[in-house]
Formats: structure tokens, sequence, C-alpha cells
């Protein structure tokens, strides 16, 4: 049975949609890359980007083959909403699979990412920031993810936020700026002569655009930490502590199960990633993982549910490595 079905896995989040169908030795049969959508806010959007990702990946394959699915979506709980799930219900059958697409919120995907363990916890950093608890590769409890208004602490959207903050109080107290506001000044097109200008355009440019879009100063904020700027290096301290703090409501220090860390603020290459892998290896037990890919732990996931014996260490290296 296992040579004629397949199992696909699928990472939805704001950034980009993947899909991935692979058979029951973990390689892969096909894959697709699309740009992200939130169905909580375009779930037109983001079924249409979910479909072609779909189609991609399934290009060479009959649909009807696969016979298990894990999909992981950020802002899934929208999938609950009657009219985002008749966008979602149309791609899939459109796609010619039969199967239960199997929905599942993103951060089980990211902690399967990391590792095969059935229990631990998950940090997120990227766009937004959320933390949460696994047992059996369930969430059992989570904290944040709160979305750029109400929360997502050490999230992009917090450091170009506080970019945009320590910008304004820099030009309030009249000081030279350093490397972090110098840049601010320069993307926001509010660099010419003038204090009192400078400050009327940043206020006037930041209020003009969606404010989930300040995430887009977080690499400003990266590449004046790595100059020396002390207010860069004050806001990547502080993301670091709001991270931990956010995991600290759902995690005991004493837990010895795994913490994988996800998002692109949380990698090896951010400065937040390395100020949080210190202050989580200073207050909490347990190994530190990266999660190398949500995808191949949502395609793990589904091999598991098309039979607990396909979801072994070996396919997981291999889906995840």
């Amino acid at each position: 049975m296992h040579s004629e079905t397949l199992a696909l896995g699928g990472d939805l989040g704001g950034t980009s949609t993947r899909i991935v169908v692979v058979g029951p030795d973990g390689r892969e049969h096909g894959r697709g890359i699309t740009g992200g959508g939130n169905p909580t806010t375009d779930p037109a959007g983001a079924a249409a980007a979910f479909g072609d990702a779909l189609r991609t990946a399934l290009s060479g394959v009959d649909g009807a083959r696969v016979k298990a699915s894990v999909v992981g979506v950020a802002g899934g709980s929208a999938l609950r909403t009657p009219a985002v799930a008749t966008y979602f219900d149309r791609v899939w059958t459109e796609a010619g699979l039969t199967c239960d697409p199997g929905y599942v919120p993103d951060l089980e995907v990211a902690f399967a990412g990391g590792t095969p363990a059935t229990d631990g916890a998950v940090l997120v950093a990227g766009t937004g920031a959320a933390a949460g608890s696994l047992i059996d590769h369930r969430l059992t409890r989570t904290a944040d993810g709160h979305g750029w208004l109400l929360g997502d602490d050490g999230s992009g959207f917090w450091l170009g936020r506080e970019a945009v903050r320590a910008t304004l109080r820099t030009l309030d107290a009249g000081t030279p700026p350093g490397p972090l506001v110098a840049g601010v000044l320069r993307e926001l097109d509010a660099d010419g002569p003038g204090r009192d200008g400078q400050h009327d355009r940043v206020i006037q440019v930041v209020n003009s655009r969606p404010g989930v879009q300040l995430s887009a100063l977080a690499p400003l904020v990266t590449a004046a930490y790595r100059a020396g700027d002390p207010q860069a290096q004050s806001i990547v301290e502080r993301a670091a502590a709001a991270l931990v703090a956010t995991l600290a409501l759902i995690r005991d220090p004493a837990e010895s199960t795994p913490i994988v860390l996800a998002g692109s603020l949380a990698g090896d290459a951010s400065p937040v990633g390395a100020e949080l892998r210190t202050l989580l290896a200073a207050r909490f037990a347990g190994a530190v993982l990266p999660a190398r890919t949500g995808v191949g732990g949502a395609a793990w996931l589904a091999l598991a549910a098309l039979d607990p014996a396909l979801a072994t260490s070996e396919t997981h290296t291999r889906l995840t490595s």
C-alpha cells in the first residue's frame, strides 16, 4: 500500500506558501513555492497562493494518491469561518485532492521542523512573535501571537517600531543621529535639512503605511547593531528579553524537553537570535534547536498520519535537513 500512497505537507505563512509531496520513505515527489498570505486579513489572496503552490507541487502527481496531509497555517483560526473555508475548500478540490487537508497551527509544523520529539516548546520570531507548548505534537498552550497592534513583542514589527521611536526621541533631543537613526531617516525619505521637517516627515510616512510594514525597518536595527550603535544594541537586547518573557509564560524553567526556535529573527545570523540563545541557556533547561523547515516538519507529520511507523528519525532527517 505504501508504495502507492503519498503524503502532503504545507506551510502557509505571511511571507511564503510552501507545499511538498513525499513518498512513504520521505523522498520528494513534488514541491511548490509561492507568495504568502494570511487568511485572516486576505482570505482570497491566501487561498489563491495556496492553490498555486498545490498545482505546482502536484504537476506530475495524481492528487488521488495523496492519502494524508498536514498543512500549517498562520492565522488558521480564520478557516473556521464559512466564507474563508469556502475559498480554501475550492482550491483543494480543484487540485484533485480527496483527503482531508489536515490544517494545524503553524507553531506545530515549526516544532516538527526542528525535532522529532513529541513534547517541547516552540518560539517563533519573525514578522510576528509567538510561543507554544506541545504534547504529542499538539499545541496545548500558546503565548502572544496577538498581532502587531496588540502584541508580537520582540518581532520584526516590534524592532521596526522601536527604531522609529528611537529616531523620534533623537530628533526631540536634538542630538546627532547615529547609524540607526540615520538609516531610518534615509529609509523614510526624511534625511533632508531641518529637525522639525525630519520629525514631521517621519510621522507622516509611518502613518501613511499599514502599521505592520514597520517590520521592513528591522534590518536597519541589525545593521546598526553590527556597527556598534548603542540604540540598536538596546533594541536587540530588549527584543530578546521580550521573547524570553513570552516563552516563560508557558514554560517551566526546569522542563527538559527541547525548545525549537523558528523565524528569521531567531536564526543564527540574527543578533536577536544570538542574544536569545544566551538568555535561554541561562534561564531554561532543555536543548535549543533551530526549526530548519516548517514544510518539512509538516510533511513528516503527514507521514505519521499516513502510518505512525513511517515517522522515523531517518525520514525526519531527510525531510528537514
